[in-house]
């Protein structure tokens, strides 16, 4: 047995002979040798635990295309896909695209000098985030904001400033986990905050809240779960009464509201909180993400009680998660569009308010290029979904292309892997594309990309 299993790894060539063929000598010429040795090694690992398993490797040309490929795609660094997935903030694919003037500002701003921390007037320093927080404060009408560089980072700042060494009062049913593993009972331990778990998975009443009180509670967060619904026997204490219940006995009460929805607007779920409505009801702090439904680059918000926000604007760790210059450019153009009533310029927004005849109209074009080239793509109605940890059963009717398959995951597999990678969604008979999430000028390499991958199922066109 042991005989029979080691057999196949005595095939499996060394890394050294592969960075000595003709492939490996020209990648490492234009990759550099580090790199393509590493690629190298994790592949050939990868094939040797296959191999322990009693599966052949595959020949040496395949191995080192495979590693090439990775070395390539490190090298190369991130770059642009089509989305025809219809999730709007697809996390996986970066979330809120940037309006095209946010794109050039921030790349301006990388590009040179800026009066990042300077004030112009008076050559004195400043901080890096002014103009954003002026934005911020107008827009939603909160006495201050801080802006840091991400949600949970926004979550972890305020707990280590007001709660550290003390108790934080949580609704059982609130204790969310969102993607990438932030959850937060693991947040506030990171904070060094203690936390209380208040009520039941289902029902929780403002009477509990008031039962786990106690001199050493430093703070109530109530946090909106954002990314799925607790239906049926269920209740909560409003937030306006969890704000009253925390002023009555002298400690914060700070809301977490998920998506970053500044105010309501028509066509927004109304049970959806908003920053504005959260800072009506109450709330000493405000917190969300800035490249969720802002429609704004990675970001974390800080909004509320000037007092508390200075408090944690002086904490160590505010430094420790600062923004850098980039994001603040584009922040800054996110936020003014929002101000002047301008979210038609935000792609979020346009995406997600789009009649959906419109999207329609963009289908319709794609099939018909489609049309002729290969069989079997058909415009089916579809649901385009907001993404990213909001609004969760909330969709939007859209409209896609559907393109049969005899191996939809194959086809799926290599649309994600052409040039221009596209993703898309899988069906019984082949794979969806969800044209909300595509622009019409778009369209033509998404046409391109389909018509390839379609070949391999298809080689003799019949």
């Amino acid at each position: 047995m042991e005989r029979a299993a080691a057999e196949p790894r005595r095939r499996i060539p060394a890394v050294d002979a592969l960075l000595r063929s003709d492939p490996g000598r020209r990648a490492s010429a234009t990759f550099g040798r580090a790199l393509v040795k590493r690629t190298l090694t994790k592949t050939l690992d990868e094939v040797r635990a296959a191999a322990a398993r009693g599966v052949a490797p595959p020949p040496d040309d395949e191995i080192l295309a495979a590693a090439l490929a990775r070395a390539s795609s490190a090298a190369h660094g991130l770059g642009r896909v089509i989305n025809a997935t219809g999730v709007v903030l697809h996390t996986g694919l970066g979330r809120a695209p940037l309006p095209e003037a946010a794109a050039a500002s921030a790349a301006r701003i990388a590009s040179g000098y800026s009066d990042l921390e300077i004030e112009p007037e008076t050559g004195a320093r400043g901080r890096r985030s002014a103009r954003a927080e002026v934005l911020l404060t107008a827009v939603t009408g909160a006495e201050d904001a801080l802006v840091v560089n991400n949600g949970a980072a926004a979550v972890l700042l305020a707990l280590a400033a007001l709660a550290r060494g003390k108790h934080a009062l949580v609704s059982r049913g609130e204790l969310i986990e969102i993607g990438g593993e932030f959850r937060i009972p693991d947040i506030m331990a990171a904070a060094g905050v203690r936390l209380v778990e208040v009520g039941t998975t289902n029902r929780t009443r403002l009477s509990d809240f008031r039962a786990a009180l106690s001199d050493k509670t430093a703070l109530i967060l109530k946090v909106h779960p954002s990314n799925y619904r607790v239906v049926g026997f269920t209740a909560e204490p409003p937030a306006r009464d969890l704000a009253a219940l925390a002023a009555k006995n002298g400690v914060p009460f700070m809301y977490d509201i998920g998506s970053g929805l500044l105010e309501h607007v028509a066509g927004i779920p109304a049970d959806e909180p908003s920053a504005e409505g959260a800072l009506a009801d109450g709330a000493d702090l405000v917190v969300f993400s800035g490249d969720k439904l802002l429609g704004g680059p990675q970001a974390g918000v800080i909004l509320g009680r000037a007092a508390l926000v200075d408090r944690l604007r002086r904490h160590p760790v505010a430094r420790a998660v600062r923004v850098d210059k980039m994001q603040v450019s584009a922040l800054e153009h996110v936020l003014a569009a929002h101000a002047s009533d301008r979210r038609a310029e935000i792609p979020t927004w346009r995406m997600l308010r789009e009649p959906a005849e419109h999207v329609r109209h963009r289908a319709e074009l794609l099939a018909r290029t489609l049309d002729g080239e290969l069989a079997g793509a058909r415009v089916v109605a579809c649901d385009s979904a907001v993404g990213g940890g909001s609004l969760p059963g909330y969709v939007v009717p859209s409209s896609g292309v559907e393109v049969s398959s005899p191996e939809p995951a194959g086809m799926a597999a290599r649309l994600r892997t052409g040039s221009p990678p596209v993703f898309c969604r899988i069906t019984e008979r082949g794979v969806l594309l969800d044209l909300r999430t595509v622009t019409e000028e778009e369209l033509a390499d998404l046409a391109r990309a389909v018509q390839y991958a379609r070949e391999w199922d298809d080689p003799d066109g019949e």
